[in-house]
């Protein structure tokens, strides 16, 4: 009877055209009046007790600093100076792609910020001279999910807050499979390049001086001292993720200010920005809180690990089928809200199976990345067919980005078959 009215109340609701987070709410109170005799005031201190959490006040300030760094100009400076880099290696300028995404997902904690930013830059230049528009969408693509998995990552940030799990160890466990996936994303576009030179141009290429000296790298200097006030406080411990926040913001404004062309207008647009995002993950949040205290209060998860452990299931078969879920619903939900509405269940229930909090938020983390680039609600490929003026449509971006989303799965294998990657810096560093 709980899960039919569970599912039946949130498609109900979902499918009027609702709020997420409405949705999430009226179907968690109905399940406190109908199931736990009427206790529907627990919601009212489930939510004010998360609303009151201090580590929650750092997403609106992480949020911010991303706006600031996508309207000052920062991201063509990061371009500029990391393209001569890779000019030459087949794929070229798709190399970079990639590069900048990681740099910039570095700074702004947002897949769509990365994707934006780097996306309004890249495509112009890259469509300018020649290269495959296609393969320039997907790489952009690809390459934005990197925002939501390098650190600082808004991702990990409401993962830790709402699990208790340490936002500094999140954010050392994700730096690696960051880089990992980098590297893979990287390796596919050198090797298509190599058998397929007409994705990339390489004539116009080979005709360019070769102009890489350490003088175009040190030029983003500010961008490395940005990322290390921020995750250097933190890994540190000198600051609080919250109190690192607030430090990254002050120094996102002076490099916009003094490095980027970040005017006053502007300043004033970003908050506002900032104020509309935040308003809609918070309700997404206030509205699974409920759902997630009318689940626990029934034991819910308990019974699930119960059941899992009377019928001998391995851990890794149930990891497999909490994927193929995740693959399934991020046709439907956007990653954030996705994550938010099934970590009341999904956390107990893996973490009880024995596996490791920080390893678990960085494959959820993944899995939502892969929910941005799947049609039809997979936000990123709509951001970039936006950047391109619908001369790429979205089926044709979708197809492009396929392969980064094979190579995501394939990392999520990578990690669990060898889990060190993301908990060897959380454990010998923090």
């Amino acid at each position: 009877m709980f899960w039919t009215t569970l599912l039946s109340v949130l498609i109900f609701s979902a499918s009027t055209g609702a709020a997420l987070g409405a949705s999430l709410g009226l179907t968690g109170l109905i399940i406190l009046h109908f199931f736990a005799e009427g206790a529907t005031s627990l919601a009212l201190n489930a939510v004010w007790n998360v609303l009151n959490e201090f580590t929650l006040s750092a997403i609106p300030l992480f949020i911010i600093m991303g706006e600031i760094l996508l309207e000052s100009g920062v991201s063509q400076k990061i371009y500029s100076s990391l393209s001569s880099i890779f000019r030459h290696i087949p794929g070229g300028l798709l190399h970079t792609n990639i590069a900048v995404c990681s740099v910039f997902g570095a700074i702004s904690g947002s897949s769509l910020s990365t994707a934006a930013a780097v996306g309004s830059v890249a495509y112009p230049e890259l469509s300018k001279r020649n290269y495959n528009e296609p393969m320039v969408v997907g790489s952009l693509a690809g390459g934005g999910t990197l925002g939501l998995l390098i650190p600082p990552s808004l991702s990990l940030l409401i993962y830790g807050a709402l699990t208790e799990t340490s936002i500094g160890k999140l954010f050392m466990g994700g730096i690696l499979p960051g880089i990992l996936m980098a590297i893979l994303f990287m390796l596919y576009i050198f090797i298509r390049c190599i058998k397929n030179p007409k994705l990339w141009n390489s004539d116009n290429c080979n005709e360019e001086k070769l102009s890489f000296s350490i003088i175009n790298l040190l030029k983003i200097w500010p961008i490395a001292f940005l990322i290390l006030a921020v995750m250097g406080s933190i890994v540190f411990g000198i600051a609080t993720p919250t109190e690192a926040a607030g430090v990254g913001v002050i120094s996102s404004l002076l490099l916009g200010l003094f490095w980027g062309d970040l005017s006053k207008k502007k300043i004033f647009k970003c908050f506002y920005n900032s104020a509309i995002t935040y308003g809609s993950i918070g309700f997404v949040v206030v509205g699974a809180v409920i759902l997630a205290q009318s689940i626990s209060i029934l034991g819910i998860p308990q019974e699930l690990i119960e059941t899992i452990q009377n019928m001998g299931i391995s851990k890794y078969y149930v990891l497999t089928l909490v994927v193929l879920i995740y693959l399934i619903l991020g046709c439907l939900f956007d990653g954030l809200s996705l994550m938010v509405m099934t970590l009341p269940i999904v956390f107990p229930l893996m973490t009880n199976l024995g596996f490791d909090p920080v390893w678990l938020g960085v494959i959820i983390t993944i899995m939502i990345e892969i929910g941005q680039i799947t049609p039809p609600v997979g936000l990123n490929l709509s951001v970039l067919v936006a950047v391109t003026d619908n001369k790429v449509g979205l089926g044709e971006t979708a197809i492009a980005t396929s392969p980064y989303w094979i190579l995501l799965l394939f990392g999520i294998l990578i990690v669990t078959i060898f889990p060190s990657i993301v908990l060897y810096m959380p454990n010998n560093l923090m």
